[in-house]
Parts: structure tokens; C-alpha cells; sequence
């Protein structure tokens, strides 16, 4: 059980613990059987009454018992005129006693304003330990995290790899820092900041890193913890959080996964509106209007769905800034590596510089996550220093076959359903790819099941991701790259588009610009593209095959074979490798 949800519980049991001992002490009557008074004689002569106490209208009393320390039951009867009440409670042996009523302020205190006085104290105290903010009363108040002025600890010097966006937030450091620079001349200092790009490329971190370097106060909550399931909680927490930020301005408020709160209007007409969502939406763009940007309130916001947002939120006067946060280059992975390698012990021959060449693609949180996977490694086989087969080890764990010069062949089984796998590694980044570079990795992915046919007859079901793979590129090629002949420079988008942007669809068939025969003549474009690097490969294995089962053997032996061991094997030197036929 969760801890915080076991916390609450122990507090619910002991105030119904509390609420049971005041009603025993306070409120006796609702344990207390009411009895005819004729009943009440006739119990008394039976012998089966200990004590009565006489009232001032009636009479309470208690039954015997047959334990030493038991206590009987309570009654109560009504008092009425009853001469030899006294004389028949002497014989039947009943211990009797007057007793004094207090005057009605002093039961209105005792049955009412204590018992009430000590609930609200447990009350205030329990609210106290629950924290600020998650009372009752408290819905409506934002779950915002705020970092005073020192409290921030992150500086534009923490944040590597991502150098033209710290440029661009560089400028919104100094319009808090210095607003009157840009107001004497008539400016208007920007309202919001947009950061765009994929996950895990330090969008939160360069948000951080901005209020560091300004100085201010630090805002900090998730789109989703403004929708709430009671109807106009969202739009109180974001009228809340506006207050609070003008009350510590200047400050910057950071509003992460905004995609979870500006979805697009409209978007799920078909299945049904999110009328919360949408409210909560609507109250934030009515905020994002109405504060006065001179008092120094700054909205950054970030999110890796860009395409999704409503489109009020991303008009001037809004977010008028949007920054790309975006996975680094070479240069920029160096540096990151070189900032998440501080605190590891590395072996000298670790070569930081080699491990961002061979680590194209991976965002600021992967490289993150190779150089932990490679300490937690060294560790693992009790070395004094990771070393660089370590950090080769765990980017093993995710990498993937290009038509880039081979690094490592190997019949280890890795990852999820891959029995083996070729470790290909770039020579250097790569943004743009040709055709025939795009045909060569159709030609390496189809490479295996070739040679399953070319050795054994038959193919096995072990191609199954290397043929989406193939047919995925062969569809762009033909569908968006305009690389086909038959369509030549043209796009021919068969998935659906968002419903917001205005165009009409069918699921089955994609956009309605496109028609039936086309997209037929789409498939056969990319069969023909399949077949024939297919073709390819299968010409090539069949007129090395010698070399085929050469290597075969070789794997079967040592399991694992280096570039350099390959190429050896081949006959084929290492500069040729990076500029010949992948396939071969």
C-alpha cells in the first residue's frame, strides 16, 4: 500500500476512535433502553435491578449482573407519582440515590460545544500533517512546485548540447533581469516560451536553468495536474497559479507537458468532448491575456507534441516565442557525455569522444542512461573503473543495424525477440539520406532472410521486424521522399490527419485527395522496390557464399566478431567498408 494512502487511513481510524469515545462519554442516552414504568416495578421486584438513580422526570438505572465486574445494561423509565417507590426499592435490596441536574449552559457546553471543539481541533491538526494545500477547502488551489530565488540550483552551465536554444532563452534571462532595457524603448517583454522537441532532450532542465540564471522564483507543474475529475477545478488552479505568480514577481511559471492541458478544441468530436479539459484551457489563454507582462511573469511551457496544440495557445501575444529543443549533434553529445561522466570512476582508455560518434540520435536522457548502464556494469563485474567496453556493452542494449560500417557482429541474443544482432555505426551524423543509401538499408534488412533461403531452402518466421523495417523506408520512398519514378517529386501522404487542421479522411484509404488506383499503384511501387534489393541480396550471398559459411562458422566458435575481425575475414580494408555495398 502506498504510503501517503496509509498515512490517511491511519488517521481516518483514529477519529472514528476519538468519535466513538465521545459519544460513550458524551452522549450516553444511546446506549440506554427506555422501559414502561410498570416493567420497571416488575424488574425491581424480581430482584433483577442493582442501582437506580432518581432524576428530576425520571428515573436510570442498572441491571444486575451475574460477573463480579460486569456491568449491567442502562434502562430509563418515566418518573411518576409513586408513594412506596422508596419502601419497595429497600426491600427488593436496590442501592437508590437522588441526583442533581445542572442547569441547561453547562449541558448545551458538555453535550455540544466540547465534544464539536475537540473534532475541529483533530480537524486542524490532521489538515496541518496533510500539508499546505490538500485540504477540503483546498480543490481549487494549483499543485504548483515553487523554487524560491536560491532554491533553483541549476545554471546555463549544467545544461550541454543544447547551444542555440540556451542563445535563445539567454535573451528571456535578460528581459528579467533588465526589463527596462526593452520597455524605455516602447517593447513588450514576451508573454510565453514554447519549447519544442522530442522527450528526454532537457526541455525541463533548460526551463530550470533559465531561473537559475535570472534569479527569480520557480513555478513548476505538469499540464496534467490541472484536470481534475470535479468540474471547474481546473480553471480555479490556473486562475490560483496566475495570482501567486504576480504576487512573487518576477518570476518564471513552467507548465511541462503543456499538450496534456492545450489539446486542440474539437479534436475528439467524433468520441465525445472533455468539457473540464476544454474549460481549464479556456481560463488559461483568458490568464495568458490578462496579466501585465512589465511586472516581470514569464510563461515557459514545454512539450514534445507540437502538432496537437490548440492553435489560440500559439498566436502572438500567447506563447510568442517557440525554442527547439532538439537531439544534439556530435559536438553536443561529447559535451553531454563529458558532463554525466563526471562522477564515474573511468579506466584511461575510455575514449568520451568515440562513444558520441558511435551514439547518433540519442537525446541528453539516453546518454544519461548508457553512462549509468555502464557504471552500474563496471560494478557488476567488481572493476575498480568502467571501462570502454562497458559503455560498448550497454549501447549494445539499444542499438540497431544501419548501412553503416559494421562495428560488431554477434549471436547473442539482445534485447526483446532479437536472436542476434549487427552493430552498425556511423561515421558521422547523418540528417539527410540519398535514394541509394535508403535502397542499401532495404538491401542489409532484407540480407537475412536471403540468406535463410540461400542455405536452408525455406525462411523462418526470425525476419519478421528487419521486413517492417524495409517495407516502412520502401513506403517513404515512394509515399514521401518522391523517390519513385512512376510518381516522381510528389507527396503522397496515406496517414490520417488530425481532425483540428480541417481535412476530411477515411481510415481505411487515407486522405480523400488521393484516389483508389493510386494508392494501389503506391503498393506496387514499393513491391518493386522490395523485390529488387532483395534481388540484390540474394545475388550477393549466392556469389559469396563461401564467405557466408566461413563466417557462419567463425560465429558459432566465438559468438561475437569485431569490425575489424570481419573485414579481415572478407578481404575487405576498413576505409573501402564505410563506401562499398553494405550487403557485401
Amino acid at each position: 500500500m502506498d504510503k501517503k494512502a496509509r498515512f490517511s487511513l491511519l488517521y481516518f481510524l483514529f477519529i472514528f476512535l476519538i468519535m466513538y469515545l465521545i459519544q460513550s462519554l458524551f452522549f450516553p442516552g444511546a446506549h440506554i433502553q427506555r422501559v414502561p414504568y410498570n416493567e420497571f416495578r416488575k424488574l425491581v421486584r424480581e430482584g433483577k435491578v442493582e442501582r437506580v438513580d432518581i432524576l428530576g422526570d425520571r428515573l436510570r438505572g442498572r441491571m444486575r449482573t451475574a460477573g463480579a465486574q460486569a456491568q449491567g445494561r442502562l434502562f430509563e423509565t418515566a418518573k411518576v407519582e409513586d408513594p412506596g417507590l422508596i419502601k419497595t426499592l429497600e426491600e427488593a435490596g436496590v442501592t437508590f440515590q437522588g441526583q442533581y441536574e445542572p442547569p441547561w449552559v453547562v449541558t448545551f457546553f458538555s453535550t455540544w460545544v466540547f465534544p464539536l471543539a475537540i473534532l475541529f481541533t483533530i480537524y486542524a491538526f490532521v489538515l496541518r500533517k496533510m500539508g499546505p494545500g490538500q485540504g477540503v477547502m483546498a480543490f481549487g488551489r494549483n499543485k504548483a512546485k515553487i523554487y524560491a530565488e536560491k532554491g533553483v540550483g541549476v545554471r546555463f552551465t549544467d545544461v550541454a548540447g543544447v547551444d542555440e536554444a540556451k542563445e535563445e532563452l539567454a535573451e528571456v534571462v535578460d528581459f528579467l533581469k533588465n526589463p527596462d532595457r526593452y520597455l524605455r524603448l516602447g517593447g513588450k517583454i514576451p508573454r510565453g516560451v514554447l519549447l519544442v522537441g522530442p522527450p528526454g532532450c532537457g526541455k525541463t532542465l533548460l526551463s530550470r536553468a533559465v531561473a537559475g540564471e535570472a534569479g527569480v522564483s520557480f513555478f513548476s507543474i505538469s499540464g496534467s495536474e490541472f484536470v481534475e475529475m470535479f468540474v471547474g477545478m481546473g480553471a480555479a488552479r490556473v486562475r490560483d497559479l496566475f495570482a501567486q505568480a504576480v504576487e512573487k514577481a518576477p518570476c518564471i511559471v513552467f507548465i511541462d507537458e503543456l499538450d496534456a492541458l492545450g489539446k486542440a478544441r474539437g479534436m475528439s468530436g467524433i468520441m465525445g468532448g472533455h468539457d473540464e479539459r476544454e474549460q481549464t484551457l479556456n481560463q488559461l489563454l483568458v490568464e495568458m491575456d490578462g496579466f501585465d507582462t512589465r511586472k516581470g511573469v514569464i510563461i515557459l511551457a514545454a512539450t514534445n507534441r507540437p502538432e496537437i496544440l490548440d492553435s489560440a495557445l500559439l498566436r502572438p501575444g500567447r506563447f510568442d516565442r517557440q525554442v527547439l529543443v532538439d537531439r544534439p549533434d556530435l559536438e553536443g553529445r561529447k559535451q553531454i557525455l563529458r558532463v554525466h561522466v563526471r562522477n564515474i570512476v573511468l579506466d584511461p582508455g575510455v575514449n568520451v569522444d568515440r562513444i558520441a560518434e558511435m551514439t547518433p540520435g540519442l537525446s541528453g536522457a539516453d546518454l544519461a542512461n548508457l553512462a549509468n548502464e555502464a557504471a552500474l556494469r563496471g560494478a557488476r563485474h567488481n572493476r575498480n573503473a568502467v571501462t570502454m567496453g562497458d559503455f560498448e556493452e550497454a549501447f549494445e542494449r539499444i542499438a540497431a543495424g544501419t548501412a553503416d560500417p559494421v562495428q560488431k557482429v554477434s549471436i547473442i541474443p539482445r534485447g526483446i525477440g532479437a536472436l542476434g544482432y549487427t552493430l552498425q555505426r556511423p561515421t558521422e551524423d547523418r540528417y539527410l539520406l540519398s535514394r541509394s543509401e535508403l535502397e542499401d538499408r532495404i538491401a542489409v534488412l532484407l540480407a537475412g532472410r536471403a540468406a535463410e533461403e540461400e542455405v536452408f531452402g525455406e525462411v523462418s518466421t526470425g525476419a519478421q521486424n528487419d521486413l517492417q523495417r524495409a517495407t516502412d523506408i520502401a513506403r517513404s520512398m515512394v509515399t514521401e521522399f518522391g523517390m519513385s519514378a512512376r510518381f516522381g517529386p510528389q507527396s503522397l501522404r496515406t496517414e490520417p490527419r488530425p481532425l483540428f487542421l480541417g481535412s476530411t479522411f477515411s481510415p481505411q484509404t487515407g486522405p480523400s485527395s488521393i484516389s483508389e488506383a493510386t494508392l494501389r499503384e503506391v503498393d506496387e511501387e514499393v513491391e518493386k522496390i522490395i523485390t529488387a534489393a532483395y534481388h540484390r541480396a540474394q545475388e550477393i550471398l549466392h556469389t559469396r557464399r563461401e564467405s557466408l559459411e566461413q563466417l557462419s562458422v567463425r560465429l558459432l566458435e566465438q559468438e561475437t566478431l569485431g569490425g575489424d575481425e570481419l573485414r579481415a575475414a572478407l578481404g575487405v580494408e576498413r576505409r573501402a567498408a564505410a563506401t562499398a555495398s553494405p550487403a557485401g
